[in-house]
């Protein structure tokens, strides 16, 4: 991006500024950001210098790239992901405050815990009271709170492409016309492709006409006779890739920076309808699909699908007899509660297998995708690389989905390559509530009182420097609407099990307070207390540990977490 002279008479002044800066308030943090303060750097020279340093044009363009549903197994299949690994900052214990669609997409987009957004699963349920889903998104206040709004303020053109919010859809009249959703504020550039998208072809996606009203554009499913080429060219993941390379290309020369979320819906599994001959639940590109008559074909990128075992996937067929929540009645005496993980084990090693196989070749084509962005962005940018959640695919003795507070489910993948990041590992814990405000700290803007989030901006380029330590889990409404696709079919009809809970992860452990009590009009709580000496949450230590320094600390911290205010939700991190 070229600076303009504004930039430059911005970045001298800056330079006077970050020097008194330095020199009153902030002493040697801020001698490391340099002169023009861009990127990261903006955080580290004080909130003065940081309005300054929205005037100046020359800060850089940011991507961020959403996975859904992706599990870290599949991370190393992906040969682009991988060499971004090795170029940038790898989180190692980035996790995120739900581990379901909606609520986290509420959360990354505000910001703000669950508990602030109100939104806390994937459908409204009560059109009066909605508990999630677009409609408690809309009428909570969320809308208004987008971190996208902040970064129009501080200057920067926002696009967005690809998967957004669920539930937010067209609505079909009584004359059988499809009535665009609304449009969105916080966003220059707006491409949703709305649910159909989650069967790979066939669906709709949005865009602005030339008097910023939302209208409506068919992918029509290829028939059957057209060509690989011409199939895949209608592909949800390949539509997000030309949407997002399109406004790239429009913008990259801009004197004003952009942000651009590119929100793939893969390797979320298909919903209700399928391409004719195509029924997997995780439909890959045509290009990647294993041909007719071998299961172990087919592009898995870096790795041969024949290759892609069970032994995988951590803690696979986990025996649950250890597993059962512990009461903590007076005095600090224990008892067993009732096992909550009570369904029937539906899925077949045969299944498990082909499914984590279909998945691994999903995933190519957003691979494929991340290079073309890296490529058309360039290396000025900065890229993020995340996932909206995880995903267990038999481990725990759950059958496939999402939703649950072990590793399977809330740790994803955070990959950020951009100017001065250094490349390494990073262990600071880092929740995805946390990249609002990292990305308008980049922007040089304040992020506003009511996140709960904390800006990890400056461990891009100083990977030592200290960060958060714990993270915290919410999932609060586990009841969904009876029959609910998303729920049910597309997590392998087990999701509904799964109790409420708040949870708080660190190095040690796992702590995991359950609501075992399903009927809404009161509360049975029990707990789960994992060590993660261990390869994953495989016995619960509650009823042993409890009283144990480390289950002590991480006790405190989720008794004071629950219902916290933004400021003490982000001081309970460190």
């Amino acid at each position: 991006m070229k600076p303009t002279w504004s930039a430059l008479l911005g970045a001298a002044l800056l330079a006077v500024v970050a020097l008194v800066v330095g020199l009153l308030v902030a002493g040697p943090r801020d001698a490391v950001a340099g002169p023009v303060a861009a990127g990261p750097s903006a955080a580290a020279i004080g909130a003065p210098a940081a309005e300054l340093a929205a005037t100046a044009d020359d800060r850089s363009d940011i991507v961020l790239i959403l996975m859904d549903d992706f599990s870290l197994e599949l991370l190393r299949t992906m040969p682009e992901a991988t060499k971004m690994a090795a170029d940038g900052a790898t989180y190692q214990n980035s996790f995120v405050i739900d581990s379901l669609c909606c609520p986290s997409r509420a959360a990354l987009l505000t910001g703000q815990t669950p508990h602030h957004t109100k939104v806390l699963t994937n459908t409204q349920n009560d059109p009066e009271h909605p508990v999630g889903g677009w409609s408690a998104f809309r009428r909570y206040g969320n809308v208004e709170k987008q971190f996208s709004i902040g970064l129009q303020e501080a200057g920067y053109t926002t696009g967005f492409v690809g998967k957004y919010i669920n539930a937010y859809e067209a609505t079909l009249g009584a004359d059988g016309k499809r009535t665009p959703p609304p449009k969105v504020p916080g966003w220059d550039s707006w491409n949703a492709l709305l649910g159909g998208a989650y069967g790979g072809w066939g669906y709709q996606s949005t865009y602005l006409d030339g008097n910023g009203a939302v209208q409506l554009r068919n992918h029509p499913r290829p028939p059957t006779s057209a060509g690989p080429a011409v199939k895949d060219a209608g592909y949800a993941t390949n539509v997000t890739r030309d949407y997002a390379l399109d406004f790239i290309e429009e913008h990259r020369d801009d004197e004003d920076p952009y942000f651009l979320e590119i929100a793939a819906y893969g390797p979320h599994s298909r919903l209700g309808h399928h391409y004719p001959g195509l029924d997997t639940w995780f439909p890959p590109a045509f290009a990647d699909q294993a041909p007719a008559g071998d299961p172990a074909g087919g592009n898995c990128g870096r790795l041969e699908c024949a290759d892609l075992t069970l032994k995988d996937l951590v803690g696979y067929g986990d025996d649950r007899w250890d597993n059962a929540p512990t009461y903590l009645g007076r005095g600090g005496r224990t008892s067993q509660a009732p096992a909550w993980r009570t369904n029937k084990v539906s899925l077949s090693d045969e299944t498990a297998l082909s499914q984590y196989r279909d998945r691994a070749r999903m995933v190519q084509s957003i691979d494929r995708m991340i290079t073309q962005v890296r490529e058309a962005a360039g290396e000025d940018a900065y890229i993020v690389l995340t996932s909206d959640n995880g995903f267990h695919l038999g481990q725990h003795q759950l059958n496939g989905g999402k939703g649950a507070p072990y590793d399977s489910d809330t740790r994803v993948p955070l990959v950020v390559v951009g100017p001065d990041v250094v490349p390494g590992k990073r262990s600071q814990f880092v929740n995805n509530i946390d990249l609002a405000p990292t990305f308008l700290d980049i922007a040089g803007a304040q992020p506003p009182a009511y996140m709960s989030g904390s800006s990890f901006a400056d461990t891009l380029s100083r990977p030592k420097r200290p960060g958060s330590r714990y993270a915290f889990f919410e999932h609060t409404y586990a009841k969904s609407h009876p029959g609910e696709v998303d729920l049910d079919k597309g997590s392998g009809g087990t999701i509904d099990i799964i109790p409420s809970y708040i949870a708080v992860r660190g190095s040690q452990g796992l702590l995991v307070r359950f609501d075992l009590d399903k009927s809404w009009k009161g509360t049975d709580h029990a707990y789960e207390l994992y060590r993660y000496d261990r390869p994953w949450e495989d016995r619960n230590v509650f009823a042993e540990d409890h009283a144990k320094p480390y289950a002590r600390d991480l006790m405190r911290r989720l008794e004071a977490y629950e219902g916290c205010a933004p400021a003490v939700c982000r001081a309970l991190t460190r």
